[in-house]
This record gives structure tokens, sequence and C-alpha cells, in this order.
């Protein structure tokens, strides 16, 4: 860890986390740091428990032990609205957006938490000044959308909260590699910005070449915690984890 990141006090911090279905533990002790303005990613194999990470910290799965702290308040087990009004916003795994609605009135719903209508529209402006894909198909069906705008309209969506800490699930998910490169500039940008980014991503390549650090996970345990340029550069240990 950087000198820099040590001075500053974590953002998010998860602390001996532990998560389950049911009967059934997903993660077993996770533990890991996020400082403001970072992006992190986590990678792993599927089922590793990456995306149960996320859940969690959104509030959509409750911890049956360990914490989890955001700007050093404890928020595990708090209602989703409430976490994000705090300023946290996921964009879910494939991308979950209103398919009769327009692009418009998806964008609307992600800030449903905001009263005042001119800010509503200044934050849908700003989005479509991000996405101008967007902007041209504001009034079209979101379902009619492909796969790469309808997942710009989910990245779109949970910064219409105005987050601090923007949880990204698998973002090129189901892409080509063109599209899957252009989502990945607005994610570059968006850091650029200052929005802190955790990200979870099956595509190790793009999520180390956006990120600073990753931890690794596996079966459900964080196995490593490495900057991105070290990770790319250590075959061996990309190759154990997630099979090349």
């Amino acid at each position: 860890m950087s000198t820099v990141q040590a001075a500053t006090a974590p953002l998010l911090e998860l602390d001996n986390l532990h998560v389950g279905y049911g009967k059934t533990a997903a993660l077993h002790g996770v533990s890991l740091r996020v400082q403001p303005g970072e992006t992190v990613a986590l990678i792993g194999a599927n089922g590793a428990g990456k995306s149960t990470t996320l859940r969690a910290i959104s509030g959509l799965l409750k911890p049956t032990r360990g914490s989890i702290r955001f700007n050093g308040r404890d928020i595990g087990g708090m209602a989703p609205d409430r976490i994000v009004g705090l300023g946290i916003a996921q964009s879910p795994e494939e991308r979950h957006v209103w398919p009769s609605m327009t692009v418009y009135e998806n964008l609307v719903l992600g800030a449903y938490l905001c009263r005042s209508q001119a800010t509503v529209q200044q934050r849908v402006a700003k989005v479509y000044e991000r996405f101008p894909r967007l902007k041209e198909r504001h009034q079209q069906l979101a379902g009619t959308l492909s796969g790469g705008e309808q997942q710009m309209l989910a990245i779109g969506r949970a910064l219409m909260s105005e987050p601090v800490l923007l949880l990204l699930d698998e973002p090129s998910l189901g892409l080509s590699p063109k599209m899957a490169d252009e989502v990945f500039d607005v994610v570059r940008e968006i850091s650029r910005q200052g929005v802190t980014v955790l990200l979870v991503e099956q595509n190790v390549h793009n999520a180390l070449t956006a990120a600073s650090r990753a931890y690794v996970f596996e079966t459900g345990r964080v196995v490593a915690e490495r900057e991105s340029a070290g990770l790319l550069g250590d075959p061996e240990l990309l190759t154990a984890y997630l099979g090349g």
C-alpha cells in the first residue's frame, strides 16, 4: 500500500465478513479496504464470492459475522435504500434495466431519493453528456437496446444517485470486445472524476488495467491482494486461481 493510501482512512472497510445464502456459507472472513478515489477490482473464478461481497455492501445480503464500514460507519445489514442515501450505488450483474420503460424513465428511477426535479434533470443531463448514445435513445424502450447500451444505462442509472462509491458487477458480461472496451473507457473516466469504484469483472485484463489494486478471491476467501501491475506480471498466480 502506498504512503498516500496509508495516510488516509479507508472509505470502505470489510473486516472478517461472513455471509451466507440460507444455511450455505458464501463468504468466510473476507477483509478488504478501499481508499477514497481508488478503483479496486475483485477477481477470481465463478462462484468465488465476488458478487456476494458487492451484494453485502449494498445491503442486499446481511452479514452473519464481521463488519462493513463506510466512511467510518457500520452499514452491515442496513436497508439498501439507506445505503444508497449514504453514497453507495450498484450497477448489478446482467444489468436489470426495466425493459418496458424508456431510457429516460430508467434513469429517473436511479434518482428516486432526490426530491428536486431540477436536480434530477441536471443529473440526467450529466449522464447524457457521459453517454451520448443514451441521449440519442432517450425515448427508446430499454428492452430494445443492445447489450452494451443496456450496460451504459445500468451504469448511468447508478450514477443518478451521485454516489461516492460505485459498485460495478461484471460490466463487460455478454458484450463484444469493442463494446467492453467502450464500457471500461467510461469506468476509467468515472474514476478520473473522483468517484471511488469497486469492480467485479471476469475479464481479468480489463479489470487489472482499470484498477490500481485487486483482491483475488477463491471459495469465499481473499487469497491475495496486489497492485494490479504486479498481478498482470504474475502469470503463475493468475493461472493458480483464475485458470490463466
